[in-house]
């Protein structure tokens, strides 16, 4: 084996890392001469983003009597002179470094970006006050000064800059808010942010109030106390941590908390704001509801501006934070607005995203977008009444609301939606969802055609109580088996008061867009606890009744873009055709005493001379597979490596049957391998990702493809195949729940099934954690130890090394080095040196 070129190949890129640095300091000693703290910043492929950070000194307070240094950054715009331009803001918690990524692809479509750290925040001075009119909105305004002074800025007038707000959560209500103080700002971007923080804090599902709401104490903990600093309230205004702590004392807020909360909500203002507006707000968020972007929008509509909303399938609580397609919506939103640019794809009046299903070539979760021109609001444009059966219920709130019922977790991100999930998410799954005795259910019949709920629906119940009552309304999917799934892991709290005598009420549960299937039934909860809010200390027994059906709205008008179809299903019948024409015609040519070489009968693999071109509309075409050459032996686990394009997948694929070899052949035990081949029963293979059932199980679809081998169910092995997936409760959820780590271990597990003497798997580690590719490397090895054999690819050069006896390395097609991994490394390296002075070098072995 010849590892040729090394020193040749690390000699020259030591000395372009030299100059690089060299150059590097160069620049940065020209700029810290300059005085501007200048930088330079290009990703792969990318024009470069100039950058220039400094801190600017501004003045606040009430009586203007506070000097502040915001810590920011400036990006200049790319490829032109002059550009519109936008703030970003982050969110609570964060700093100006949150927005970089987002900042450099604005300023590369023509943008003047400026990101800071609010006042408080990263390396900023200052105290936080909620947004507050008199500290951070006059903050902004003064970074506006700033902006109108910089020449690659374009300005209306003198001393107003065109210039946009976007942000998230803390971010999104300063751009709600300094679009209110200042007219200079021209177009506006929130998301997942409030109206009304104390209607957010404080909320109450009957629409009695902020001062009748109930406390959500664990968001305001997390708000008020988790900024670090041996103060409990970090380093908020001293008044704002004496109003959280006399709140978090009584659960209740008093009326000063109440108008301070407001002062610093879109709410006290919304009148002022006349920007285009786009709002986008998760429908995974128990912070921010979808309520609170419905209330922006009804406000900024009633003054005659341009409103689109968005509901897309993140939030404070985790799930899908769609990073691309929220940031394209912003720059769309932002080049029509700023801009002025006609061509700039329209944003439409309402867009929802929903899931769609499972990407068999990718395996990740498929989200789509429905749009519609005008926003109906929580309402909908339709409404459905579904009667709701059950008779009047006892429910208890156990002393100090102790054990309470759960919906969503605040604060720990994805582990919101953990009863949807597996994996991780398995461990809440068995968490209570709501706790006996604290529960009254109520049920529709079966629905006979599917509903798709868009908006928040609402429904009349009768509460009796000694007093006042806290309950906590939920809507659950009960599926035809009676398995119950959340439709959002959100709940609405409600405060009855004064229902010694009983009260009825009209409840109004959480937003969101949920699609309830044919068979299934809608089950509403009312439950007297729940983690996230403050519930009265003593105990009490409530008499609960509903006494209307759900209404439901609606939206039909919303219209999703059709799928594309995958290229598959138009080439599957041609490709049918051609493998049986190629059956027929090599069954012709060659008779059974060439289709088995006895002599490689114990030899799982042999490949020979395996040659594939593809033509690409190029003559010669492309050569995929240039005369490979190896032999797998029982017990190995053979890593096959290679950057992309080296052929990995073809050879694989070419190993399955799925594509015919120009040159060559392959063995599999002695047979010949070709289109539906009877060895390929002895090969268990995942190859690019299986095509899964979204709204089948795990087990189900495990189930449906081994039936489909025709094999007896006895040779299936289950049981050691699930023990493999690790799945655990999750097994028995549909697949569209699943996490792409989930997906990928039921793939490998379904590969497995029969316990196949030859195990072909393709990049196997893809979605999964340390923990699990730990446990995969155990697997295989155990796998091939039992007198089987596994084939791998994978980029993961370390965990071949640590997994693989054997390796095949490729490059362009060919092998340029083959055999036991530790002859390939040598004494003393490490697999990924010897591999990159192979593929540096063109070795071959």
């Amino acid at each position: 084996m010849r590892l040729g070129g090394a020193r040749t190949l690390r000699e020259r890129w030591g000395r372009a890392g030299r100059a690089t640095r060299w150059t590097a300091a160069a620049a940065a000693v020209a700029a810290a001469a300059a005085g501007g703290g200048l930088a330079w910043n290009a990703a792969s492929g990318e024009p470069p983003v100039t950058s220039r950070h400094q801190r600017i000194q501004v003045v606040d307070g009430p009586k203007d009597d506070q000097r502040v240094w915001l810590d920011t950054t400036f990006f200049a715009p790319v490829g032109a002179a002059k550009g519109p331009a936008v703030l970003l803001a982050h969110g609570f918690g964060g700093s100006k470094d949150d927005m970089r990524a987002e900042a450099e692809e604005l300023a590369r479509a023509g943008y003047a970006v400026l990101t800071w750290s609010a006042r408080g925040f990263g390396a900023s001075t200052g105290q936080i006050a909620l947004n507050s009119p008199d500290y951070e909105v006059k903050d902004v305004r003064q970074l506006i000064d700033w902006l109108a002074r910089r020449p690659e800025v374009v300005l209306d007038r003198p001393g107003d800059p065109r210039v946009g707000i976007a942000g998230a959560s803390y971010g999104g209500a300063i751009a709600l808010m300094t679009a209110a103080h200042d007219p200079r700002v021209d177009a506006i971007a929130p998301q997942i942010t409030w109206y009304s923080l104390s209607d957010a804090l404080f909320p109450n599902a009957t629409g009695e109030g902020a001062d009748a709401g109930v406390f959500k104490k664990l968001w305001a903990g997390i708000f008020f106390t988790g900024q670090g600093g041996q103060d409990p309230c970090g380093r908020f205004l001293p008044s704002l941590c004496s109003m959280y702590q006399e709140v978090a004392e009584s659960g209740r807020p008093t009326p000063e908390a109440v108008e301070t909360l407001r002062r610093s909500s879109p709410a006290s203002v919304a009148a002022r704001i006349t920007v285009p507006t786009l709002l986008i707000q998760g429908q995974s968020d128990s912070m921010f509801p979808l309520d609170q972007a419905d209330a922006n929008a009804r406000a900024i509509a009633r003054n005659g501006a341009p409103v689109s909303v968005v509901w897309f399938q993140g939030g404070h609580d985790g799930g899908d934070p769609e990073t691309e397609r929220v940031r394209r919506l912003v720059r769309d939103w932002f080049d029509r607005r700023l801009r002025g640019d006609a061509d700039a794809p329209p944003v439409a009046g309402f867009t929802v995203t929903r899931a769609g299903g499972i990407d068999s070539a990718s395996q990740q979760l498929v989200v789509r977008a429905a749009s519609t021109d005008r926003y109906p609001g929580l309402a909908g444009a339709s409404r459905r009444t579904v009667p709701l059966s059950g008779p009047e219920q006892t429910v208890h709130n156990p002393a100090g609301g102790s054990p309470p019922s759960i919906s969503a977790l605040p604060g720990l991100g994805a582990l919101g939606g953990l009863a949807d999930l597996g994996g991780a998410g398995a461990m809440a799954g068995r968490l209570p969802a709501d706790m006996p005795g604290q529960s009254a259910v109520f049920d529709s019949p079966r629905l006979t055609e599917p509903l798709q709920l868009t908006g928040a629906p609402t429904v009349r119940v009768r509460v009796q109580a000694d007093g006042d009552a806290t309950l906590f309304a939920k809507l659950y999917d009960v599926a035809p088996d009676g398995t119950a799934t959340p439709a959002r892991r959100l709940a609405a709290p409600l405060r009855v008061r004064d229902a010694a005598g009983g009260r009825e009420v009209a409840v109004t549960l959480p937003g969101m867009d949920y699609r309830f299937d044919r068979g299934h039934r809608l089950r509403l909860v009312l439950s007297t606890t729940d983690m996230g809010f403050a519930t009265p200390a003593e105990p009490a027994s409530y008499k609960v009744r509903a006494v209307s059906g759900l209404t439901v709205p609606t939206v039909p008008s919303l219209t999703t873009p059709p799928a594309p179809v995958p290229a598959w299903v138009w080439g599957l019948p041609a490709a049918g055709l051609a493998a049986a024409a190629a059956i027929v015609l090599t069954g012709r040519r060659r008779g059974p005493a060439r289709d088995f070489d006895p002599a490689l009968a114990d030899v799982p693999l042999q490949i020979t001379g395996l040659t594939k071109a593809y033509k690409n509309g190029h003559k010669n075409g492309h050569l995929a597979v240039d005369d490979l050459s190896f032999r797998v032996e029982k017990g190995q686990v053979l890593g096959l490596l290679g950057p992309n394009g080296a052929g990995k997948t073809t050879t694989l694929r070419m190993l399955m049957g799925l594509i015919h070899p120009d040159a060559g052949e392959i063995r599999i035990f002695g047979h010949r391998v070709t289109p539906g081949a009877p060895v390929l029963s002895r090969l268990g293979s995942f190859v690019e990702g299986p095509g899964f059932l979204p709204h089948l199980s795990g087990r189900d679809n495990l189930d449906l493809y081994w039936r489909a081998t025709g094999r007896p169910p006895e040779e299936a092995h289950v049981d050691e195949a699930l023990r493999i997936a690790g799945l655990g409760a999750a097994l028995d959820r549909s697949v569209r729940t699943y996490s792409q780590g989930m997906r990928q271990r039921l793939a490998i597990a379904q590969a497995m099934l029969g316990l196949p003497d030859l195990l072909v798997l393709d990049e196997p580690t893809n979605g999964l954690d340390p923990p699990q590719i730990r446990e995969m490397r155990e697997v295989l090895v155990r796998y091939a130890a039992a007198g089987r054999t596994v084939i791998v690819s994978s980029h993961l050069l370390a965990e071949v090394e640590q997994t693989c006896t054997h390796a095949v390395v490729m490059s362009r097609g060919r092998r340029v080095a083959a055999g036991p991994v530790a002859e390939i490394v040598g004494s003393g390296r490490r697999l990924e040196d010897a591999f990159l002075e192979i593929i540096g070098s063109g070795g071959t072995a």
